[in-house]
Order: C-alpha cells, then sequence, then structure tokens
C-alpha cells in the first residue's frame, strides 16, 4: 500500500491520538441518551433516507448509539476496546489507526446507503448499522497483530487471542450464510477495513511486535552511521540522492550487501552487491 505511505507522509500530521478514547466517550454520551432521554436515539441512527431529506448529522451521529447492554457490560466492553485499540496504535502509529477505523465507519455509511436502494428507498433500516462489528474489527485487527496474547474469559480462563478470533470468524461467517440481505450488508461493510488492511495486502507486516522490535533493535545500531549532510536521514549507495533531493525517493537496505548499504528505489534491484 504506498499509498498508504506517501499519505501518512503528507497528512500523518493531522492524526488524532488516542482516538479510541473518543469513541469511548462517544458510547458514555450514547448510554447516557438511551438512558434519560431514549426517544432522542432515533434521530441518531444511520437512515439513509432521512440523509437525503438533510438530516446529515446521522452521516456520524450514528456513532454514539452504545452497544446493547447494561452498564456492567458497557464498562466492560469499553475496557476491552481502550486496552486493544491503544495497543494498535502503539503498533502502527496514529495515522494508520485512524485509516483503519474511519474507513470501518466510510464503509458502513456506503452499506446502509447499498441497503437503502436495494429496498427500493426502505425507512427503518438504521437500527441494523452500529458500532458492534466496528468494534469486532478492532478486536479481529487485534488477533492478527498479536495472535498468542492471552486474554482471560470470564476473567478466569486464559485463551489466546487466535482462538477467540476463529471463533468469532465463524459466527460471522454463520451469520453471512443464514442472515438476510440487511444483515450481510451490515456485516461486509463495517468488517471491509478489516478485509483491506489484512486480507488485500501484507501491509500491516511490517507493524506486528516482532518486526517492530527488529528494526528498532536494527535502527539503534545502524543510527551512528546514517546522519548525513543537512540532517538528511537516507542516501542511496549508488547515486547519492537523499530524500532532500526528492521527497518521493524510497530507500531500503538490502539484505545481500555486508554492511548497512541503503540504495534509492532506482538502484534498489539493480545494483553490485558488496560482498
Amino acid at each position: 500500500m504506498n499509498w498508504l505511505n506517501k499519505l501518512e507522509r503528507k497528512f500523518g500530521r493531522f492524526a488524532i491520538h488516542n482516538l479510541t478514547m473518543y469513541l469511548i466517550g462517544g458510547y458514555v454520551i450514547g448510554y447516557g441518551i438511551k438512558m434519560f432521554v431514549p426517544d432522542l436515539q432515533y434521530m441518531l441512527t444511520l437512515e439513509p433516507g432521512m440523509i437525503l431529506q438533510g438530516q446529515v448529522w446521522r452521516l456520524v451521529s450514528w456513532v454514539l448509539i452504545a452497544p446493547s447492554g447494561s452498564i456492567f457490560t458497557l464498562v466492560i466492553m469499553a475496557m476491552l476496546y481502550y486496552s486493544l485499540g491503544t495497543a494498535l496504535e502503539r503498533a502502527w502509529g496514529a495515522f494508520r489507526y485512524n485509516v483503519y477505523i474511519f474507513s470501518g465507519i466510510l464503509f458502513t455509511v456506503i452499506g446502509a446507503f447499498v441497503l437503502y436502494l436495494i429496498t427500493g428507498g426502505m425507512v427503518g433500516l438504521g437500527g441494523a448499522f452500529s458500532t458492534y462489528y466496528i468494534n469486532m474489527s478492532i478486536f479481529l485487527a487485534f488477533a492478527v497483530s498479536y495472535p498468542n496474547m492471552e486474554l482471560l474469559l470470564y476473567f478466569i480462563l486464559p485463551i489466546k487471542m487466535k482462538w477467540m478470533a476463529y471463533v468469532y470468524g465463524a459466527i460471522i461467517l454463520y451469520s453471512l450464510v443464514r442472515g438476510n440481505i440487511a444483515t450481510r450488508i451490515v456485516i461486509i461493510a463495517s468488517l471491509l477495513n478489516f478485509v483491506v488492511f489484512f486480507l488485500s495486502s501484507r501491509n500491516m507486516k511490517p507493524y506486528t511486535p516482532k518486526e517492530k522490535k527488529r528494526k528498532a533493535d536494527f535502527k539503534k545500531q545502524s543510527h551512528p552511521h546514517m546522519t548525513y549532510p543537512n540532517g538528511a536521514r537516507h542516501r542511496c549507495a549508488v547515486c547519492g540522492r537523499t530524500e532532500l533531493d526528492d521527497p518521493t525517493l524510497e530507500f531500503r537496505f538490502c539484505s545481500k550487501c555486508k554492511g548497512n548499504y541503503e540504495y534509492c528505489q532506482d538502484h534498489l534491484f539493480t545494483h553490485q552487491h558488496v560482498q
């Protein structure tokens, strides 16, 4: 996903840090509305028909609707997803985590309009779209990134994240097979961000904990040798160009060369290996 790398270089500074906390804060507000002003919930749902009539706030307000359950369930859910989301943000970086979450929200909105068109403009389907599967995408992303991490099920039974992911995956597949068209669109739209990030590419592989540690160790060892004039951090061993000469250049180290030799994209595969 070179496009994501380019976006991060240009817009990474605008990323919202600690995004999970804002999501949980929205759930708290939504739960308060459910408890004290329940009728207001119907003004928050993702109803394409109402949006087309001018109620544009529904494009965002549906995120405030907290998952169903008691206050105890909400607290447990908030604690769990805060820890999962924070860990993902630390591993991926704030920008990529922002793209992951907001793309899930965007795909859900698109899915709602697709369902609206398929049903011929039926009103009342907005309640089917919630943040449940957005939360599920966070859990699945964490399970892929940290498959062997253990979670205490019901605060008692230790179970690895990958096994829980398999169970949830089976439940999702069952719902896709047995559900109606609305259920299928809701699931596919809400989890499409997970498909894009993990199944369509290997983009997240460099952001696993093991790979992050390896890169950090390498950076620490090679840092004294990677400082160039005018503050450049990368320089091609063949042409001598740095990121200051051309900001669009991409640099990589060659695993076949002995030593820390870095090459630009034009010479990475054409240089003569240093032995």
